[in-house]
């Protein structure tokens, strides 16, 4: 498989994440402003952080494959996707997780998350800078 076809199949995996993370993202808001009411406001706060980093984030990502699908596809703007992915799943997936599953050590990705959502929008700006 070459290059490309290697980017066109990643570009639909991701396309695919976006779909569902965008979606998880929706429903999960709602049933946080309903029933999840019963949980502990530390918990509250921390799920709607994740909650929201996640759907920002999902956007972020949903753009930034579509300016890769625009123009060609830069090793810059596919790790940038990738990071959006990474950081998506670290940051707000390990969130969920300590909640919902008392799994307080996952907590321990959660920066690392953080770190590759800030390395991806820092990635875009270098794309940015380089087609200016």
């Amino acid at each position: 498989m070459d290059n490309k076809q290697v980017s066109k199949k990643l570009i639909k995996l991701l396309m695919i994440f976006v779909g569902i993370s965008g979606c998880f993202s929706v429903l999960f808001g709602a049933w946080l402003a309903h029933g999840g009411q019963a949980l502990a406001l530390t918990a509250q706060s921390s799920l709607q952080t994740a909650q929201q980093y996640q759907l920002i984030h999902t956007l972020a990502l949903l753009a930034s494959l579509v300016w890769v699908m625009r123009k060609s596809a830069t090793t810059i703007l596919l790790v940038a996707c990738i990071s959006f992915f990474i950081g998506i799943v670290c940051f707000s997936g390990t969130i969920y997780i300590k909640i919902f599953f008392d799994f307080a050590l996952i907590g321990k990705v959660t920066p690392l998350g953080g770190l590759s959502l800030a390395f991806a929008w820092l990635l875009l700006s270098i794309e940015g800078i380089k087609n200016l």
